[in-house]
């Protein structure tokens, strides 16, 4: 897939929209992602995610075996499946149990742990997730399979919200489309200031 025709799958499933936005921050932007709305449509998610599985093989960063593909719930779960199936491995995930304390909403906390599956020591393993923000998500799952003796062979994702901030050390991270979203207070937001209205897009 070329860079255009990625670009064109995500704002053809209302993954990428453009307009003018309030976010769950309050601040506003003139653009919103939402990966879900891509992950609805099986075979435009099949297509993405086996971009940037062969960008990633490619590469020659992976190494010459993988045995297994594991991503954070929620979201990371239909990329990593997916990857899995291109790479022809298993497939496995973290899940989300309570952990200490609430966040500044005064949710409990939530934390990453497997429950379902036992890493091997000496595994190799390919992180698959949806999206990266700060990264801290894939950054537990990293930590999760070091923990079990096992090694991280590379992160695989469909956007880079941070546009190539976040970094996870050495391990080479692949991203079919990079996002800089600009932001302003409402106060600043030039779309507010020509009179536009923001409009909420959902979490």
């Amino acid at each position: 897939m070329t860079d255009a025709q990625i670009i064109k799958a995500f704002k053809d499933t209302n993954a990428l929209l453009e307009g003018h936005f309030e976010l769950r921050s309050k601040l506003h932007s003139n653009r919103y992602f939402q990966c879900a709305n891509v992950l609805m449509h099986p075979r435009t998610a099949e297509k993405l995610c086996r971009e940037v599985t062969r960008r990633a093989v490619k590469s020659g960063k992976l190494g010459s075996r993988i045995d297994g593909v594991i991503s954070p719930a929620v979201g990371g779960i239909l990329v990593g499946h997916e990857v899995a199936r291109e790479l022809g491995v298993k497939c496995v995930f973290a899940e989300k149990v309570q952990g200490e304390g609430v966040d500044a909403t005064g949710k409990p906390n939530t934390i990453l742990a497997m429950r379902r599956f036992k890493l091997k020591k000496g595994e190799r393993y390919v992180v698959a997730e949806d999206v990266v923000t700060k990264g801290g998500r894939v950054q537990e799952t990293i930590d999760l399979v070091r923990a079990a003796g096992a090694k991280v062979a590379g992160v695989v994702l469909l956007v880079d919200r941070s546009a190539g901030k976040v970094k996870f050390g050495r391990i080479p991270m692949f991203s079919l489309l990079q996002i800089t979203p600009e932001t302003w207070t409402a106060e600043e937001c030039p779309m507010c200031r020509a009179g536009g209205k923001a409009v909420h897009p959902g979490s």
